[in-house]
C-alpha cells in the first residue's frame, strides 16, 4: 500500500474530522483523480513529435494517454476537425497515489525557482490546477537524449465542497500550499 494513502488514512482523516465537524468518516473529503494534459500546439501536424509525447506522458502516468482531436475546425489557428490538440491522461487509484507522491516529493522540489504553489490554484470546489513549463523535473523523463520538451497540466480533483475544505486536504497531504 502507498505511504501517501496511509499518511490520508491514519493522520488526514482524523485531522479533516476535527477541523471541520465531520461525523461520518466516508463524508471527509478525498483525492478522487488526477488528469495530466498536454497540448501539443504548433506540431499538431508532426506526428513523430506527438508520439514521443504520448510515450514520455505514458511513461510518466504509467498508462496509455488518450489522443484528443479537435470537435471544430478553427482557420485562424489552422486547426482541421479531427487533427490532434492534445494527450491526456486520468489517473484513479494505485498509480494516482503513486503520482502524486512523486509529485509532491520529487518534482516541484526539482522545479528551478519553486517556492510553494498559490492558494488561487485550489477553485471554489476544491480542486487543484498546476501549470508546470518544463516536464524535465520528473525523473522518469530523461532528456539528454529526447528532442521534446514539453509543457504540461495537472488538475488533482477532490471530493472538497469548498475551497477552504480543499486546501487543508492538500496542506494535510504535504502539498507545499502558500499561506495568504
Amino acid at each position: 500500500m502507498n505511504s501517501l494513502l496511509q499518511q490520508y488514512r491514519k493522520t488526514v482523516i482524523p485531522a479533516m474530522q476535527k477541523e471541520f465537524s465531520i461525523d461520518n468518516v466516508m463524508a471527509v473529503p478525498k483525492i478522487e483523480k488526477v488528469t495530466v494534459n498536454v497540448g501539443v500546439g504548433r506540431i499538431h501536424k508532426d506526428d513523430a513529435a506527438i508520439e514521443r509525447i504520448a510515450k514520455d506522458i505514458g511513461m510518466l502516468a504509467g498508462q496509455k494517454p488518450v489522443l484528443r482531436n479537435a470537435k471544430k475546425s478553427i482557420a485562424s489557428f489552422k486547426l482541421r476537425e479531427g487533427a490532434p490538440v492534445g494527450v491526456s491522461v486520468t489517473l484513479r487509484g494505485g498509480r494516482m497515489w503513486d503520482f502524486i507522491d512523486r509529485l509532491v516529493n520529487i518534482a516541484l522540489p526539482r522545479s528551478k525557482d519553486f517556492r510553494g504553489i498559490e492558494q488561487k490554484n485550489v477553485d471554489a470546489s476544491g480542486n487543484l490546477n498546476l501549470g508546470i513549463k518544463e516536464s524535465s523535473i520528473f525523473p522518469e523523463l530523461n532528456y539528454e537524449n529526447s528532442k521534446d520538451i514539453f509543457s504540461l497540466q495537472i488538475t488533482i480533483t477532490t471530493t472538497a465542497r469548498t475551497k477552504e475544505q480543499g486546501i487543508a486536504l492538500l496542506k494535510n497531504m504535504g502539498f507545499p500550499i502558500k499561506k495568504d
